[in-house]
């Protein structure tokens, strides 16, 4: 699944150039749930950027632990927490990185998967709102999650699902059929992704410096077609 994030400083105009950012973008080494992340929705017919809590909190919620802050694609539509959203409020989370834990005989070793390049994802999302009085509400959202390619499958056997750039305002327009957002989750492109183990400082989300994300080994990623 997808329990932790890495969020690095991301230039978000050169990704999505129409984006409007109403907030700071929140960044960090190693972001758990339970705490604010930044997302990208459609208001108005324009991408912005706001802020939502990490595990989605519908009104009828009566614990917070259970919260989820993941939801796997083929659920969407059969699981009524998610179908609605799924239906009307579907969300992007920018971020660098996704941590995962590989199991190992003594411990577990972790990675972190980011794009083979290094450059910027599009984490797919779902939104929701709750209201605390007429006019004062919570948004809250979960990460949608798609089984793991045959590369990282060793790793993890899910992964949230990556939205391209070109296809970011065609998944957060709720006047997508559903079926139509559901074709864009899929595992991402074999040569997309990459992995490399980190610090197993990582473990703890009290650590939150830099060299969470730093590589302690080479990347796992597939050759590219000039490279074979």
């Amino acid at each position: 699944m997808a329990g932790r994030l890495y969020i690095a400083p991301l230039e978000l105009e050169r990704l999505l150039p129409d984006l409007v950012a109403e907030t700071t973008p929140i960044t960090g080494a190693n972001l758990a749930p339970r705490r604010p992340l930044s997302i990208v929705r459609l208001e108005g017919g324009r991408l912005r950027l706001v802020n939502a809590f990490w595990g989605l909190t519908p009104p009828w919620l009566k614990v917070l632990d259970h919260a989820p802050h993941c939801a796997r694609a083929e659920a969407l539509t059969t699981r009524p927490m998610f179908r609605e959203a799924f239906d009307a409020r579907r969300c992007l989370v920018p971020a660098s990185g996704i941590y995962v834990w590989k199991p190992q005989p003594r411990f577990k070793q972790p990675f972190l998967v980011t794009r083979a390049d290094r450059g910027p994802l599009l984490l797919a999302g779902l939104w929701c709102r709750f209201h605390t009085t007429l006019s004062e509400y919570n948004d809250s959202m979960a990460l949608i999650t798609v089984p793991t390619g045959s590369l990282l499958a060793p790793l993890t056997d899910r992964l949230p699902a990556v939205i391209a750039p070109e296809d970011a305002r065609r998944w957060l327009d709720p006047q997508t059929p559903m079926t139509e957002a559901q074709s864009l989750l899929a595992p991402a492109p074999g040569e997309l992704l990459g992995a490399f183990p980190v610090s197993r400082r990582v473990n703890d989300p009290a650590n939150q410096d830099p060299a969470c994300a730093h590589p302690t080994g080479p990347m796992l990623r597939q050759p590219m077609p000039q490279e074979r």
